[in-house]
């Protein structure tokens, strides 16, 4: 059974949706229908059901999170049963029903087109079959012949040529090979800063939008300037927010000064006044981890700043690890400043997320990395601590999202 669903509201699909930050923020805005996610990794898909239930109202929500392969598309729409990874389904069809589909939003995996997973891999990531899961975004929209869609991916997508061809070029002639239009000039319009958006954190993401040239009843091309130059920035923020307006009241964790065994469980850190916010449990951190943090921290504070600079983080590295690393493997968080990105690696180690404040000598936990990332208090993340920081950093921003639904709102209401 599902919610009340209010007619007014526009319908949509999220495609690749994770643990949801992009359908959280479209729900934000308080002006859409959920009718289905898909998404193929198990923890995510539980913590968005959660989420579209208990938050959202949702009663249907672990029918309408499809855990699924999106590349078995014909599956996908028509159910699947049995299936030794999947289980069973009723597939996209059945959950749309007789409704009309009004925007399909998401975005595929980014690390076939980011420029750090370029350098990474030893064929600059030219092999990967994550270059083309937009082919499979591209048979939903044919399907269900929405409106419009939203396309959500990393800046390195501008400059990506698996195979050497322009990943930009594929999409833009799969698309328009189904009737759908994407702007000509998106290096120059759809790459956006996500700080001019209530983010607390440095990070541009390139959204496409797409518009039916059937559908759409003015010249397509003039619509999507106009969605870029008016319909969003007219949703953008007053300020920029730090990362003391996004952590600092939280409360502080400090080092116990030896690691101890609490509830079966080694700790480094303690919680003062105990549990008082979920996904707020510091990581395990060693004594040199410990006293690297407090020391870069205490740099900062200071106002000496002596490892600032890449070359002086490189070296302390060495010093401390004895190995070479092409990057800097040390960054602290500025109370002043937005945080730097928060990426799903975050998952493997918090060496590049210190905290600012040199008494917690510590990297940052769950809960911090997601209200970097916009998520609300409320918002409860299921699985091990690995599962969590990885579904935050793969997540849209849902303040970010909320802006671009109500946007699409406006565009929608006036152009069709």
């Amino acid at each position: 059974m599902r919610r009340n669903r209010n007619k007014s509201k526009l319908n949509i699909i999220d495609l690749f949706a994770g643990c949801g930050g992009l359908s959280d923020g479209f729900e934000k805005a308080g002006k859409y229908n959920t009718l289905a996610c898909v998404e193929w990794e198990r923890e995510p898909c539980k913590t968005l059901a959660k989420r579209l239930q208990h938050k959202w109202g949702y009663k249907n929500a672990e029918s309408i999170v499809l855990r699924f392969d999106i590349q078995r598309t014909q599956e996908l729409f028509e159910g699947w049963s049995n299936d030794s990874s999947y289980d069973s389904g009723d597939g996209l069809d059945k959950l749309v029903g007789t409704e009309k589909i009004d925007l399909v939003v998401g975005g595929p995996p980014c690390q076939a087109y980011s420029i750090a997973g370029r350098i990474r891999d030893e064929n600059g990531m030219h092999d990967d079959y994550r270059n083309y899961l937009f082919e499979s975004y591209v048979k939903v929209v044919e399907r269900y012949q929405p409106k419009a869609f939203v396309f959500e991916n990393v800046p390195g997508m501008l400059s990506a040529k698996p195979g050497g061809i322009s990943i930009i070029e594929r999409i833009t002639e799969a698309f328009q090979a189904i009737g759908y239009r994407i702007i000509k000039n998106l290096k120059e319009l759809a790459l956006i800063d996500c700080t001019r958006y209530n983010v607390p954190q440095q990070r541009k993401r390139v959204i496409i939008i797409g518009v039916s040239e059937k559908l759409i009843k003015v010249d397509a091309e003039t619509a999507l300037q106009n969605f870029y130059q008016t319909y969003l920035p007219k949703y953008k923020a007053t300020q920029i927010k730090t990362v003391k307006d996004a952590i600092g009241d939280l409360e502080p964790l400090f080092p116990l000064g030896d690691t101890v065994n609490h509830n079966g469980k080694k700790i480094s850190h303690k919680r003062i006044n105990g549990k008082t916010i979920e996904n707020h449990d510091p990581r395990l951190h060693n004594d040199r981890d410990i006293s690297t943090f407090r020391m870069l921290a205490e740099d900062i504070e200071s106002g000496r700043k002596q490892f600032l600079k890449i070359e002086s983080l490189k070296q302390l590295y060495f010093e401390l690890t004895g190995r070479q690393s092409n990057i800097h493997k040390y960054h602290v968080l500025q109370w002043d400043k937005p945080s730097n990105t928060i990426p799903a690696h975050l998952y493997k180690d918090g060496l590049r997320h210190i905290h600012p404040d040199p008494k917690q000598a510590r990297s940052i936990t769950v809960r911090e990395a997601a209200r970097l990332q916009t998520f609300d208090d409320d918002f409860i993340f299921t699985g091990s601590m690995t599962d969590q920081y990885k579904m935050i950093g793969n997540a849209v921003p849902p303040r970010f999202a909320e802006a671009i639904s109500k946007a699409m709102f406006d565009f929608v209401n006036d152009y069709y």
